[in-house]
């Protein structure tokens, strides 16, 4: 498989406003928001997602975002390993995703910017 990096946790909320007004004051600054339904918080070499359902890709589960060179690649991978896709490799607005689950049932999206 292409090489892979843990480089985001993407939270569910139903209020945008308030999500990220709760983690600013706990030190981690706005770097990016989307409209009323994404915003990404500095969290190191880390980022911390906040997604309503419009563009969370589990909502209401913790999900991990892998970044990859291969995301068709990573999703086969994950099929032959045991886990499943929730739904297969796609281009959106910035990116190409899979949004596919570990064989124990755990959210991840494999991402590679456009």
């Amino acid at each position: 498989m292409a090489e892979a990096q843990v480089r985001m946790v993407v939270l569910s909320t139903d209020d945008l406003d308030e999500s990220i007004a709760f983690y600013e004051s706990l030190g981690f600054p706005l770097k990016f928001r989307d409209g009323s339904h994404f915003a990404a918080l500095d969290g190191g070499s880390i980022t911390l997602a906040l997604a309503t359902a419009v563009d969370h890709p589990i909502h209401g589960q913790v999900v991990v975002g892998i970044k990859t060179d291969d995301v068709d690649g990573a999703a086969k991978a994950i099929e032959e390993a045991g886990g499943g896709v929730a739904r297969a490799p796609y281009n959106d607005a910035h990116e190409r995703r899979a949004v596919v689950y570990d064989n124990q049932g755990n959210g991840l999206v494999f991402y590679k910017s456009l």
